[in-house]
């Protein structure tokens, strides 16, 4: 049994669809990217998952009980953390209290502690009692990062972690995603950039204007396969 499914997801803003029938699937410990162009649905995708946006029940499918219809905060107690676009970080607390408050409503066991964060991301402890609008926008990303892990979640959202930060940036922090990995947390990656996304994936879905577009392994697909679902043949 996968350790996520959406079946058939539809997801709404008011009257507006977004999502046209999303067949996915995750199994524990994988990683897949979800890649596609500005207003194909990806964040979307995300929020349907981590409850922010409300779906018929049986669409989102977590362990094998149906996730759909429930708030964000039950659907984050269950083990799934997201890292939203923008790192959203309190500006007015401290790094570490940051990172802490990703403890709040969810204190289980597992690897991710405070002081492993600090080891993932070693630039964090030397700013821990930093104001979070002090840091570097890549280092804003690591915080909001620890925050998601720091609850030792079963399944880590990440919603363009790349965006707006330099390249040797986003090289650091795609280099943590093998340790998450290998932690036993499953991770799903919302990326614009292609390449990045097929480096770290394990499988990869394509999204086209709200629809599934094209699904495989990144050695089994072609660049004609993606840019077609990408940008439309």
């Amino acid at each position: 049994m996968a350790l996520l499914e959406t079946r058939a997801l539809k997801s709404f803003y008011g009257d507006f669809q977004a999502l046209y029938g999303i067949d996915t699937y995750l199994e524990q410990s994988e990683t897949v990217a979800i890649i596609g162009a500005n207003g194909a649905g990806k964040s979307t995708y995300l929020k349907s998952i981590a409850g922010l946006i409300r779906n018929d029940a049986d669409s989102v499918m977590f362990d094998g009980s149906a996730i759909g219809a429930l708030p964000a905060a039950h659907v984050m107690k269950l083990g799934i953390s997201l890292v939203p676009e923008g790192r959203r970080l309190f500006p007015s607390l401290t790094v570490e209290e940051n990172l802490l408050i990703g403890r709040y409503g969810r204190q289980a066991p597992g690897p991710w502690s405070l002081e492993e964060i600090y080891r993932l991301f070693p630039v964090l402890r030397e700013r821990r009692n930093a104001a979070s609008t002090t840091l570097s926008g890549g280092q804003q990303q690591m915080a909001a990062i620890g925050r998601a892990l720091i609850s030792n979640p079963r399944l880590l959202l990440c919603d363009e972690i790349s965006l707006g930060l330099a390249p040797i940036i986003i090289r650091d922090i795609y280099a943590a995603l093998p340790r998450i990995k290998d932690s036993g947390t499953s991770v799903i990656i919302v990326e614009q950039d292609i390449v990045q996304a097929l480096q770290v994936a394990d499988r990869v879905y394509c999204f086209q204007e709200g629809r599934l577009s094209l699904a495989g392994r990144p050695g089994e697909l072609t660049r004609a396969q993606i840019h077609n679902a990408y940008f439309g043949s």
